[in-house]
């Protein structure tokens, strides 16, 4: 026989590697539930015990700590036990630190710690509280790797570590990342739980709002009940920011950082970010950060940026918004589990429950024996002079203790005792301090026995000392619960401003900053509003805010929707891009009709329609909301009539359409009742001839305002909306212009309050922008004053006044 035996190397890989998985996750990566340590952060607890280094007491070397650490509980190398006992010290690491350090432990900013060799380390005060009672028999010790000496299986852990501080690790197949929470609160809901043993998660989080990080920030309260009834969540945490005024410009002071991230490392994001055109608002940047103040970054930004959009560039391109991966797996009963919350509590509260069931043990064993002892040295100083007489006739130690042992009843304690015991105990006085002794021993020794004999007094044990380390060393919290947008949008990081929207009638569509059209006098040329093709004429012209939601209204009754800001930029005289790029799902006989813009579907009100043969029809917003790229049903049409006009209207207003021909009606909205969107409406106006509808107004019904008619040939007027009779629907209306071979057909009717400016577009693709109260207030058979000079063959196809409130 040579000793070698054949093995399956398949199983047998298997088998070793299943040994060392279980083996680093048991005891190296992961917490254990009941004092929240690592293997490795308990013997470091540990061995700063043996070697004294209390919170009280002078510094020592962290190389000592180390070696002593590596030399009998963990030899797996110097820098992993200095690397676990600097991270105890850090405290933007630790909730609440456990050493207390001396010398460079490293920075926020990543910095590494000095060299084990120049640190110096001890223990805090709440260290000690994880130490406290261990002396008294309150864990079980097992051996170390050497079998030299024991080291701690558990600590006793008065303070609930694992969910004050948290964890992180990685172990083999699985990790833990647990968040750190407020002492404070943790305690309460402790004591909570201790009073209400089934209380629920909604109940807890009464106590316990959400983790609180050392570097603060703010956490999103969405995830956290999904933290703690699941063990898994993810959760939204971002800096703290302030804006404030410096010389006119804006300044963003960042003051606190989400946990775990590196400020340098920050830094360098935001400006990697202004580099490539993410941030481009950013004028300085500095890292002011010291003592006081540990973090602060100041973001100086150019004149006129908008603070909060710049701020949300930061949410989204940067680390000041991270998200924590919430993974509550610990050791429990030597396996590793994923718990929720109150289960964490409830497996620390059944291990306060053993330690101080056994350090009770502990004290009333120590109390007896000492009441023992006590009662014999009694017994013998009640006979003093016969103890000596006996003592002095015998000729052993053995011997006297024998014979004391059987003339006075004693055990061999109490007799060893009292040939232990010194003369100066013969005083009275000293007589009088051993029976005070004895009897303050029975007290105490009645109380432990109460204590391990009644459930209720032992758990008030322990949620009084649960209110004691609340007490020392509970805090304030540092990190905010609030409610965050789950994710920066779009949206968000697009400054709020109106635009013109212009289309040209072969579909060009643009949007352009209304600063870039300057105002002019009334009469006045115009200035380009975008190079067209010679068959190519301006169609329309339309202001929205960016965060609008611009509606398309097609010929067909079709509604699509996009948002201005996805709409195409070009400058004034660009051309744009064509509408069927945008909406795909136009059809190639369709074409847009009426463009109108909405902050957003829940808007009270109703959209009104008008139709070229003079149909009217209302249907609430709200009906309109579920719009798809595929376009929705906005009005049935029937067969030789076309949409024209869409508007927005509330109870209280009055309808009128224009027609070409210059006839307009009035007659109240609330004449046209509400109806579901694929229906055709009713009939507004009654039309003559070829005539037909152009255009519609929407005016409150006690309104002062007027009516702004302009013509084809660039003429336009005012008229006091009360020189317009509001009649019931289905009429043929009243002059509104007098059409003539100079002033051509009517192209629009608008209601206007005199304090709006006027866009006007021509066919020949001329935009003039002037104030409205420059034309002139006439009767409604006048065809007032010239808007705009015109060539012979240019004509102005479309107008839109810019009211007040789509002013910034």
């Amino acid at each position: 026989m040579t000793g070698i035996q054949p093995v399956d190397i398949t199983s047998e890989v298997k088998t070793n590697f299943i040994n060392y998985a279980m083996n680093v996750i048991v005891d190296r990566a992961l917490p254990d539930v009941r004092d929240g340590l690592k293997p490795v952060q308990r013997r470091i607890m540990y061995a700063m015990m043996l070697e004294g280094l209390y919170a009280n007491h002078k510094h020592a070397k962290s190389a000592s700590v180390v070696g002593e650490v590596m030399k009998k509980y963990h030899p797996h190398g110097d820098s992993s036990i200095y690397d676990a006992m600097v991270r105890l010290g850090q405290w933007w690491n630790m909730r609440y630190p456990m050493v207390h350090p001396q010398g460079n432990f490293g920075s926020i900013d990543g910095d590494p710690p000095a060299a084990m060799r120049y640190t110096e380390a001890r223990m805090t005060r709440l260290a000690e509280e994880l130490l406290a009672d261990l002396e008294k028999e309150t864990i079980v010790m097992k051996p170390n790797y050497d079998e030299t000496t024991e080291e701690p299986s558990v600590l006793p852990a008065a303070v609930p570590n694992l969910l004050i501080n948290g964890a992180s690790g990685i172990a083999v197949g699985m990790a833990t990342n647990i968040p750190p929470h407020n002492l404070t609160e943790i305690c309460n809901g402790l004591l909570a739980l201790i009073d209400q043993p089934n209380m629920t998660l909604l109940d807890m989080m009464e106590h316990v709002q959400g983790p609180d990080f050392p570097t603060g920030g703010r956490i999103s309260k969405q995830g956290i009940q999904d933290a703690y009834t699941t063990g898994h969540a993810s959760l939204k945490v971002r800096g703290k920011a302030r804006i404030e005024e410096k010389n006119n410009r804006s300044q963003i002071i960042i003051s606190e950082i989400p946990y775990q991230v590196n400020k340098t490392n920050l830094i360098q994001t935001i400006s990697a970010m202004y580099k490539a055109g993410k941030i481009p608002d950013i004028s300085a940047l500095r890292d002011e950060s010291d003592r006081k103040e540990p973090v602060r970054i100041v973001i100086e930004l150019k004149r006129g940026a908008i603070p909060t959009l710049v701020l949300n560039q930061l949410y989204k391109y940067t680390q000041l918004q991270s998200t924590f991966t919430v993974i509550n797996l610990s050791i429990v009963n030597g396996e590793p589990r994923v718990l929720p919350l109150i289960d964490t509590m409830r497996y620390f509260l059944d291990h306060r429950r053993d330690v101080v069931t056994r350090r009770t043990q502990y004290e009333l064993r120590k109390a007896e024996e000492r009441a023992h002892i006590l009662e014999g040295l009694i017994k013998a100083l009640g006979h003093i002079d016969e103890v000596i007489a006996l003592i002095r006739g015998s000729n052993t130690g053995a011997e006297a203790r024998d014979a004391l042992m059987a003339r006075f009843e004693l055990s061999e304690p109490q007799a060893q005792a009292i040939l232990d015991m010194r003369l100066q105990r013969l005083v009275g006085l000293e007589r009088e301090k051993l029976m005070s002794e004895f009897d303050e021993l029975q007290t105490l020794i009645g109380k432990l026995r109460a204590i391990l004999g009644d459930e209720k007094l032992l758990w008030r044990e322990i949620k009084k000392e649960i209110r004691e380390i609340r007490d020392r060393y509970g805090d304030e919290r540092r990190s905010t619960i609030s409610a965050l947008e789950e994710d920066i949008s779009k949206e968000d990081l697009i400054a709020v401003e109106d635009m013109v929207i212009t289309m040209t009638e072969a579909g060009y569509l643009k949007r352009t900053t209304l600063d870039a059209y300057r105002a002019q006098s009334r009469g006045g040329r115009g200035s380009r509003g975008g190079k067209l093709r010679e068959e190519d004429v301006n169609t329309r012209v339309f202001v929205g805010s960016t965060h609008d939601y611009m509606l398309f209204f097609t010929d067909q009754g079709r509604l699509f929707h996009e948002k201005i800001y996805d709409l195409p930029e070009a400058a004034r005289d660009a051309k744009g891009s064509h509408i069927r790029n945008l909406l795909p799902s136009l059809r190639d006989d369709e074409n847009i009709a009426s463009v109108q813009s909405i902050r957003g579907f829940e808007e009270e009100g109703s959209f009104v329609f008008a139709t070229k043969n003079g149909m009217v029809k209302r249907t609430l917003i709200t009906d309109y909301g579920n719009i798809t790229s595929a376009g929705l049903i906005a009005i049935n049409l029937q067969e030789d009539d076309e949409l024209i006009s869409v508007g927005i209207v509330k109870n209280g207003s009055d309808i009128v359409l224009a027609t070409r021909g210059g006839k307009a009606m009035r007659f109240a909205a609330d004449e046209v009742r509400d109806t579901g969107r694929a229906t055709q409406g009713v009939i507004g106006i009654r039309l003559k001839g070829d005539d037909r509808v152009v255009s519609m107004a929407l005016v409150p019904a006690d309104t002062e305002s007027e009516l702004l008619a302009i013509s084809e040939h660039g003429l336009g007027k005012r008229t006091p909306v009360s020189d317009y009779p509001s009649k019931g629907r289905g009429g043929q209306g009243v002059i509104t212009l007098d059409v003539t071979e100079k002033t051509g057909r009517l192209v629009t009717l608008a209601r206007v309050d005199g304090g709006e400016e006027l866009m006007v577009l021509t066919q020949g693709g001329l935009v003039i922008r002037t104030r409205v109260e420059e034309v002139r207030v006439t009767g409604r058979n006048a065809q007032g004053v010239k808007v705009i000079n015109l060539s012979d063959k240019d004509r102005v196809i479309s107008a839109f006044p810019i009211r007040k409130e789509d002013e910034l």
